[in-house]
């Protein structure tokens, strides 16, 4: 997946997204999600604000790098748009192009935005919306072609996965240091790749506002109670007969938290990458929706089922490639039902707050001095 300057990745390698889900179920699952874009569209709506905008007929150019179903850059990009209308003629058009890797189910992502009530085609008529089907860690867009640029929950999957987890489905909890750095080797290859490549699209002045999955000062990954529910189930599975324990040895997510280090190793030491430079680097913790309605009703039942419905859109559908028939697998259903149940059970018995380490930046690419 992805196209280094000096060597390509081989396309058998491609490590694939989740697949979009139905979208009602999203709406559900994509609250917590939801909670962590607010600070990240502040971010976006000051960009806006400032980046350079071209004269007519020539197109504003907003970037969506990650897209999947559009659920996640509906709010972000609705909220731009009429920071952008303040600085420019209604009738000067907007092209929206919203990328992810080709096996990205756009059809769900065209659906959601002429269907979604928060869309921001309703909003504005000379918005416009196109789409890309390729790699982010290549070149996708022309050079100097984008005004600003979004990319929410999707740096954080690794463009491929550097080998099997013997001990944990997160390379974050597992005991083996061998593992753990070739994850890390990867991570540091895929952001240095995204940023570059960023780095020649953007306009001189453009602004990409990210956010990901990040780790605390002390490098903590963040949700253990999930993880640690989801791997206890996943061994129940095996000692019940459903899967072998060869396919759970190759079952992992292959996503990764940052340290601020790890976001800011491509700049330095000048500060400055392919025309770029950190303008906002803030990690967080994004509250954790789902507990602070448990704080409220004490349903514990309630609590550990949206978990799980959460944990199943997102990445159920990585896990079950593992199986001998891949997402084919006659079982497959069997186990997407039984791993929901299994996580839900576990987590009202005990409900715990997770942490969620996120990050959210803001790049800017150097302007054209006169």
């Amino acid at each position: 997946m992805p196209e280094k300057p000096s060597a390509a990745v081989p396309e058998s390698s491609v490590v694939v997204r989740p697949e979009p889900i139905d979208s009602a179920k999203y709406s559900v699952t994509s609250r917590l999600q939801a909670a962590g874009l607010r600070p990240a569209i502040a971010l976006f709506e000051q960009a806006a604000e400032t980046v350079p905008l071209p004269r007519q007929p020539q197109p504003i150019v907003i970037a969506d790098y990650g897209a999947s179903t559009g659920h996640n850059s509906l709010l972000p990009i609705s909220a731009a748009l009429p920071v952008l209308r303040s600085r420019t003629r209604p009738e000067h058009s907007i092209l929206v192009v919203h990328t992810d890797v080709p096996d990205n189910n756009f059809t769900v992502m065209f659906k959601t935005l002429a269907e979604d009530h928060d869309t921001y085609l309703r909003k504005d008529a000379a918005t416009f919306a196109s789409a890309v089907g390729r790699s982010f860690y290549s070149q996708i867009i022309p050079s100097n072609s984008v005004h600003l640029g979004w990319s929410s929950w999707a740096i954080q999957w690794l463009s491929r996965i550097p080998g099997p987890i013997p001990d944990h489905v997160q390379v974050a909890y597992s005991a083996d240091e061998g593992v753990r750095a070739a994850y890390a080797k990867q991570a540091a290859h895929d952001w240095h790749e995204f940023v570059a490549f960023r780095g020649r699209e953007l306009c001189p002045g453009g602004q990409l506002v990210v956010l990901t999955m990040a780790l605390d000062e002390h490098g903590e990954f963040g949700h253990r109670p999930l993880l640690g529910a989801l791997v206890d189930v996943l061994s129940e599975l095996v000692a019940d007969g459903l899967l072998t324990e060869d396919e759970v040895r190759r079952m992992c997510l292959p996503t990764v938290g940052r340290r601020e280090t790890d976001f800011l190793a491509p700049f330095a030491p000048s500060g400055r990458f392919e025309q770029l430079s950190v303008e906002h680097l803030e990690v967080f913790n994004a509250d954790d929706r789902f507990w602070m309605q448990y704080q409220v009703d004490h349903d514990a039942s309630a609590f550990g089922a949206l978990w799980a419905a959460f944990v199943r859109a997102s990445v159920f559908p990585t896990l079950v490639t593992a199986l001998a028939g891949g997402r084919n697998d006659p079982r497959s259903a069997q186990f997407f039902d039984r791993l929901e149940v299994g996580i839900a059970e576990r987590l009202a018995a005990a409900p715990e707050q997770m942490q969620i380490p996120l990050a959210k930046l803001v790049l800017t690419k150097q302007r054209r001095t006169k």
